[in-house]
């Protein structure tokens, strides 16, 4: 019999099989589904219990007339973001960030070369890959970097409960590129920083962008372990 608990057998195979999706089904979720999601990744750890985000989520009308709002954004108009984006990458992470991008265009067929092609893979960013929801996770100004960790944990907790829920989603951070554009759209306070975006529904699971997987760092990567 095993000595695993049941509660870590279910989290291991949620952890293993989520998956950031980048096609999705027109097909609507269901409010009260989306509803319970909210609630459940509001189960999140944060800094002194102060649960800074707070979230924007469109149904399918309102999702179609922000998805043209970002494209017209990328294709005519400059970006700006709340938070500073990366400096760079470097080493294991340039290379996992490589591996990643050619997984993907290997997948789609976009070929080493083809600008064209890539330029088109980037804008599904801002089609929200064809997904019927989108999420705006927005956090407390005055909490600075801080608040945008705790909304890392919310993400990760959305993520995994809509695996669990048999849905698709992915956490997209091109989208707080143009947090200016995002602002105006939902009428978002200045005492508000847009976080980043989570664009879910029900994943096309024929769709080859689906189908590819990412490698995660072996243990000996990423722990430092120290016994004095």
């Amino acid at each position: 019999m095993s000595d695993i608990p049941e509660a870590s057998i279910v989290l291991r195979g949620l952890l293993h099989d989520r998956y950031s999706c980048r096609a999705f089904r027109p097909d609507p979720v269901p409010r009260a589904v989306i509803e319970d999601l909210l609630r459940m990744a509001g189960r999140a750890p944060s800094w002194c219990n102060a649960q800074p985000w707070e979230v924007i989520v469109t149904a399918a009308p309102a999702t179609e007339a922000f998805r043209a709002r970002m494209m017209k954004a990328v294709l005519e108009e400059s970006g700006s973001s709340d938070f500073e984006f990366p400096s760079g990458y470097s080493g294991a992470r340039q290379e996992r960030r490589r591996t990643c991008g050619w997984q993907l265009y290997e997948a789609v067929g976009v070929k080493k070369g083809d600008r064209a092609g890539s330029a088109m893979q980037m804008l599904e960013n801002f089609r929200l890959f064809g997904a019927p929801h989108v999420a705006i996770v927005t956090s407390a100004r005055e909490l600075g970097p801080y608040g945008a960790m705790d909304c890392g944990g919310f993400v990760t907790a959305f993520t995994l409960a809509a695996a669990a829920a048999g849905l698709g989603s992915i956490a997209q951070a091109a989208i707080a590129g143009y947090s200016d554009q995002v602002r105006a759209h939902f009428d978002i306070p200045d005492d508000r920083v847009i976080a980043c975006a989570i664009s879910f529904g029900y994943a096309d699971e024929d769709h080859p962008a689906n189908g590819f997987r990412t490698e995660r760092a072996a243990l000996g990567e990423v722990l430092d372990w120290r016994e004095e």
